[in-house]
């Protein structure tokens, strides 16, 4: 699965100790983000949900700054 940029600074953001969890502190997070951010938040969180838990161990997820 390709994330782009700003998906994986947003993955890094709530990465926890597996692919469900991370979705889950990411979907707790929505009702306080902003819109830009919630439609980001949702389309990262569409694409972790296709994911296998194996997939998802296998990715690396680097915090990029600017």
């Amino acid at each position: 699965m390709n994330f782009s940029v700003e998906e994986e600074n947003l993955i890094c953001m709530y990465h926890t100790s597996d692919r469900r969890r991370t979705m889950a502190q990411m979907l707790t997070a929505l009702p306080d983000m902003d819109t830009e951010m919630r439609r980001l938040a949702n389309g990262t969180i569409a694409k972790l949900e296709q994911m296998t838990d194996a997939d998802f161990d296998g990715q690396r997820f680097d915090f990029a700054g600017e």
